[in-house]
């Protein structure tokens, strides 16, 4: 029913089509030189690969966004991915699907890693307006010329001494 409110449930192999179309030719994929074989990797027809925890946003029925978790990272877990369909920008569902990760992860660790690249500008303001430090750049991660910065997001430290 249009204007139901948006879900996260977890990732399933019928998801995969929806959300391969949500990621091909956007941006910052496409810059980064993802494509077919590497979505096809990373979203199997029998779901997502080993490792991963894969989560989907869905709003009206339809797949609006998409997360890949790796859990067991420096002490928290590493958000691999996330991206919101074109058409569901702008609505509150980044941010809405962001706090439903973090609700997963700090249930069981204390940080949230992600990266994202230098020239996606709207990406690191989005992150810093989630509470997101820049931990510092991993130049020439994924292509040439261009740096990856590591973002932490944490409920505190590990030990109390």
């Amino acid at each position: 029913m249009p204007g139901d409110s948006p879900i996260m449930r977890a990732y399933r192999p019928e998801d995969r089509a929806p959300v391969v179309r949500l990621l091909t030719g956007s941006d910052p994929w496409r810059k980064l030189g993802y494509g077919d074989e590497d979505w096809a990797r990373l979203f199997r027809t029998d779901g997502i690969v080993e490792g991963r925890e894969g989560y989907v946003l869905e709003a009206d029925g339809a797949v609006a966004g998409v997360a890949l978790l790796r859990p067991k990272f420096l002490m928290g877990d590493y958000l691999e991915l996330l991206a919101i369909a074109p058409t569901a920008r702008s609505k509150g569902y980044g941010a809405l699907l962001l706090a439903q990760i973090e609700a997963v992860t700090f249930a069981r660790a204390k940080n949230l890693f992600a990266c994202v690249s230098d020239f996606n500008n709207g990406a690191r303001r989005f992150y810093a307006g989630q509470g997101y430090c820049e931990i510092g750049p991993l130049p020439n991660l994924l292509i040439p010329g261009s740096a990856e910065l590591l973002l932490r997001k944490t409920s505190g430290p590990m030990r109390k001494i």
